[in-house]
């Protein structure tokens, strides 16, 4: 007979449900904690003294108005100044490196152009001399408890090697090796496929909060996605699930940077709505600033614009259709470029879901955008490297500052 779960396992489980509760949801009294958690007020109390001794979370007094008379419940916070994690986001055309604090809190942040032309070297010297400048401006006792990066391209999860990547040699790629040794922290940088991180991050802090399955599907100058089922990524056998965006929906169609012809990407893409509307890509000008400038050209009657948004947006509402009957999401939530596309084409994308998906599954499906914007990504990056401290808070808090006492 397998043994039961011992009193420490439970506690250590206790202890990362409630520091993620707070993470998540902020603030909150112990008899909300309490009523939350299903745990009474002397676990809760327990836990919490924990936590704080750890310095993962501080309780106080609540703030402001409508304070019930009689002895108020202790508001338990994250330390959001003494833990965080580094954020890094590899955009197609920009590099961005965050520092966040426990709670999702951007403390810093430092973002550049980056050069559709730029090699590996100059990439990780860009996000090296930005990742210093932010732990060098955090407090004396803070700890950085983890760090991510979310890159544009394939990710094989076994060795965190970047497979393949738009406009860049990558040839199996250890960017997070890298980057980790460069900076000297003690901690590992995990490395991610963007368009994953996005669905991680909308189904913990934005459309798809409430929604254990849902499809996040992200657009530059390629096309990707992040499958949600059940509360978890989807990844697969190597990491590679989700690469909607070569998924053949016009066999024969445009030619695809993979290789094949009529994918997802081709179909959708950027390039394609710039080269279907008469228009180039500008020099220098993000292309998500070149795809609103047609979604908008359409609304404004242009023609030309409103042909290419309609062709684009028939395409993708048969991607969403087959991704429906595949997954039977109860959300898609339309991210990068692909949120303004999808903004200028609802119509016509929805009008292809109902014609192309089965009844059953498209009955309660829902169409949204991103709420997180253009942080998308990096928010992802962030909720990532804070799994590890969320999992066994005091241990792994425990470990990172242990040198300091010896």
């Amino acid at each position: 007979m397998r043994a039961g779960p011992s009193q420490e396992d439970i506690r250590r489980h206790n202890l990362g449900t409630l520091l993620r509760f707070v993470h998540l949801r902020g603030p909150a009294s112990r008899a909300v904690l309490a009523e939350s958690l299903g745990l009474n007020r002397s676990t809760i109390m327990a836990l919490t003294s924990d936590l704080t001794s750890a310095g993962l979370v501080r309780e106080e007094l609540p703030r402001g108005p409508g304070r019930r008379a009689g002895r108020p419940s202790l508001v338990v916070r994250p330390e959001s100044t003494r833990v965080y994690v580094l954020a890094f986001e590899v955009g197609v055309d920009r590099l961005v490196v965050a520092r966040v604090g426990l709670g999702g809190v951007v403390l810093d942040r430092r973002e550049g152009v980056r050069a559709r032309d730029s090699d590996p070297a100059d990439l990780l010297g860009v996000l090296v001399a930005g990742a210093r400048s932010l732990v060098r401006k955090a407090e004396r006792d803070a700890v950085c408890v983890g760090a991510a990066l979310g890159f544009p391209g394939t990710v094989r999860r076994s060795d965190d090697s970047i497979m393949f990547g738009p406009n860049l040699d990558v040839g199996g790629l250890r960017l997070g090796d890298a980057l980790s040794r460069r900076l000297g922290l003690g901690i590992p940088v995990s490395v991610c496929n963007d368009a994953n991180l996005g669905a991680v991050a909308e189904h913990e802090r934005g459309a798809g909060v409430n929604c254990d399955n849902l499809i996040y599907l992200h657009g530059d100058v390629g096309v990707g996605g992040g499958i949600i089922a059940h509360g978890r990524l989807l990844g697969g056998d190597e990491g590679f699930g989700g690469e909607i965006g070569h998924m053949v929906i016009n066999p024969g169609g445009r030619p695809c940077a993979c290789g094949s012809k009529g994918c997802l990407e081709a179909e959708v893409g950027e390039r394609t709505l710039l080269d279907l509307a008469g228009r180039k890509e500008i020099p220098g000008q993000p292309g998500r600033d070149a795809v609103r400038a047609v979604v908008a050209a359409a609304d404004a009657g242009d023609i030309k614009a409103r042909e290419a948004l309609h062709r684009v947006g028939n395409w993708l509402g048969l991607g969403v259709a087959n991704l429906v009957n595949l997954f039977n999401p109860g959300l898609v939530i339309f991210g990068g470029t692909l949120r303004d596309i999808f903004l200028g084409a609802a119509a016509q994308i929805r009008s292809v879901l109902a014609t192309n998906a089965l009844a059953a599954p498209r009955e309660k499906v829902k169409l949204r955008t991103a709420t997180l914007g253009d942080d998308t990504t990096l928010v992802g990056a962030a909720e990532f490297a804070f799994a590890e401290v969320l999992a066994d808070p005091v241990q792994v808090l425990t470990r990172l500052r242990a040198p300091e006492t010896v």
